[in-house]
């Protein structure tokens, strides 16, 4: 598995398999969110698959699918989290950019982006996108 902390209580990482969440567990999370749709999902890795394997381990599990382009402030807010929580998709991306989304007014953009970028998913370009909600929740 490959976690990468974005703050020590929230983690994301590209797929991962059943066999992981008993280590998850025992590492210490409480939550998985899975960004990833079913559609893309490999056999053996649906978010059903997943979901299970979480339960088993006595994991909380959300599926908070998430299509680039269509992404909803609803999907942003269910992405916050109060536990430890390890989100993932194919390759952290998206769950990096909903969590950034999610810390939007709570953190310094230039904070949350220096968390992300540290985790190896440098996205400068959201700074505007991450000030506009900041911006949007404060009023909200």
């Amino acid at each position: 598995m490959d976690i990468r902390y974005l703050t020590p209580d929230f983690a994301v990482a590209p797929q991962i398999a059943p066999h992981d969440l008993s280590a998850l567990a025992e590492a210490g999370f409480q939550a998985v969110i899975c960004n990833r749709p079913a559609m893309e999902s490999a056999p053996g890795e649906s978010p059903q698959d997943i979901e299970a394997a979480a339960k088993a381990a006595g994991l909380h599990f959300h599926d908070n699918p998430i299509v680039m382009g269509q992404m909803t402030l609803d999907a942003v807010e269910a992405q916050k989290t109060t536990v430890k929580t390890l989100a993932y998709c194919a390759s952290g991306t998206r769950s990096a950019i909903v969590w950034a989304f999610s810390q939007a007014g709570k953190m310094q953009t230039a904070d949350i982006l220096a968390a992300i970028s540290d985790a190896g998913y440098p996205m400068n370009q959201l700074a505007p996108q991450i000030d506009a909600l900041a911006s949007q929740n404060a009023q909200g």
